[in-house]
């Protein structure tokens, strides 16, 4: 018979096994539900929508006879649906009012106590009630004048009631015509067919690492002194310890050499060269994934068609920059033209790009570029010679440096 063994001993040779506690079955339905719920919490806010529509409400404004100082404009911005609205019920009520004045000079004349009585001379031929009143008001204000129904030359104060109605008919119809035309004609929806790539990317060109977004226009007829220009919408800290939130900066592309005014028949490529005046100066592959910045772009242009200023924006958050990808070229040549072809518009492809930050990248640019006995010196110096050796060395190279120098200087030239 083997002896028994040490509860110890088993304890210690017996791996231990620990089982997860199960979760309940709603808590495992709520789970992802909570997940998800996480992740919009988590999600960035945008300033500007990727159509253009600012994410910006105005609360708390206390001053709202402001917007009916300039009725005009309040009116155009309305939706459709209100604007209409508005426009029915203004002449509806132009026709009611002058309706019921042509009724009331009736009824106080007498005109409807005498309406079987040839002899009586009316203010309005045939007018017998609210009804016939107010089908004469619309006549006057719209100039029907189907000739039943007439002023006759006995009633001083109904012509002087005719002309006020037709000079408010005529302001009226300026007015609301003036707001229904102009309503119609914004080119917000010229603005639609102007598109913006989804992604915006960072690789290099030219040596140089550029931020770039690619724009296109859908339609034959052109956009006419096109421009675009893009802010970046960062919150600071200021040096004093103010606190700005949304701070709009200024992002070069090509203000100073004037490629931000466009010739916008084909997609074009915006570029901004990421250099010591860029806000993207010391920003790196893993420093962008961690920032919380949006970039918006704006095209400004005229209509071709109607000589109406057009505008056009959209906006890139972090996620949507793309480091180290170019973009799919669009624009092939075919028997005698050019085409394009909007199906790859959007499209991306990786490249090789240096994951550091421009600063970065420009000083290890400027390090090759080093004199040769500044690398000569440094090589000997890692060698471990004798410091009498070193420093001979460094007196050397300071002095060759000032003879450069002073050599610079006779020629006329300034490092």
């Amino acid at each position: 018979l083997n002896p028994p063994r040490n509860p110890m001993e088993q304890d210690v040779e017996s791996p231990a096994i620990i089982k997860q506690p199960k979760l309940p079955k709603q808590a495992r339905e709520d789970l992802p539900k909570k997940l998800a719920e996480i992740d919009r919490r988590k999600k960035v806010q945008r300033y500007v929508q990727k159509d253009g529509k600012c994410n910006v409400h105005h609360g708390n404004v206390r001053e709202t006879y402001r917007y009916l100082t300039d009725i005009f404009t309040t009116l155009v911005d309305l939706k459709w649906r209100f604007n209409l609205f508005i426009f029915v019920l203004v002449y509806t009520v132009t026709w009611l009012f002058f309706g019921f004045m042509w009724w009331l000079i009736a009824y106080l004349r007498g005109d409807l106590d005498h309406l079987a009585d040839n002899q009586w001379t009316p203010c309005v031929n045939n007018l017998n009630g609210f009804v016939s009143a107010f089908l004469f008001s619309i006549e006057t204000e719209t100039t029907i004048g189907y000739g039943y129904r007439v002023i006759t030359d006995k009633c001083p104060e109904g012509i002087l009631l005719l002309l006020i109605q037709s000079v408010l008919g005529s302001i009226v119809n300026a007015f609301m015509v003036g707001c229904m035309f102009v309503k119609i004609s914004q080119p917000k929806k010229r603005a639609e067919t102007l598109v913006f790539s989804t992604n915006a990317v960072i690789s290099m060109r030219d040596g140089r690492l550029c931020l770039m977004f690619r724009v296109g226009d859908l339609r034959n007829s052109h956009i006419v002194e096109a421009s675009i220009r893009a802010k970046l919408i960062k919150s600071k800290q200021t040096k004093e310890g103010e606190f700005i939130p949304l701070n709009q900066t200024d992002i070069n592309v090509g203000y100073n050499t004037g490629d931000d005014r466009l010739f916008l028949v084909s997609p074009l490529i915006i570029c901004h060269e990421i250099n010591q005046n860029s806000p993207f100066w010391e920003i790196s592959q893993a420093h962008l994934a961690k920032e919380d910045l949006e970039i918006v772009v704006i095209l400004e242009g005229m209509v071709e068609a109607t000589g109406m200023t057009c505008q056009a924006r959209s906006s890139y958050i972090g996620s949507e920059i793309k480091w180290g990808y170019r973009f799919t070229p669009v624009l092939t040549l075919e028997d005698g033209f050019y085409e394009v072809d909007y199906n790859s518009f959007h499209d991306i492809y990786e490249t090789n790009t240096p994951a550091c930050s421009a600063r970065e990248l420009a000083d290890m640019t400027n390090r090759t570029h080093l004199p040769l006995t500044w690398s000569l010196a440094s090589k000997l110096s890692q060698q471990g010679l004798p410091e009498s050796e070193q420093e001979g060395q460094e007196t050397k190279t300071s002095m060759d440096n000032q003879g450069k120098s002073q050599q610079t200087e006779r020629n006329g030239d300034i490092a």
